[in-house]
């Protein structure tokens, strides 16, 4: 039932972090603040396809 997913940065759009998450619970994008090394900053990430 976990399925592995791939979050992006919402600002610079970068792929930075990977994650699993339970479809039964979750069955949109999941979305979480995360730290962007990019950016430098905390920005918001969400799922990508």
């Amino acid at each position: 039932m976990r399925d592995m997913v791939i979050l992006a940065c919402g600002e610079c759009k970068r792929k930075n972090y990977n994650t699993d998450k339970n479809k039964s619970k979750h069955s949109g994008r999941v979305e979480f603040k995360k730290f962007c090394k990019f950016c430098r900053k905390h920005t918001l990430h969400k799922e990508t396809k």
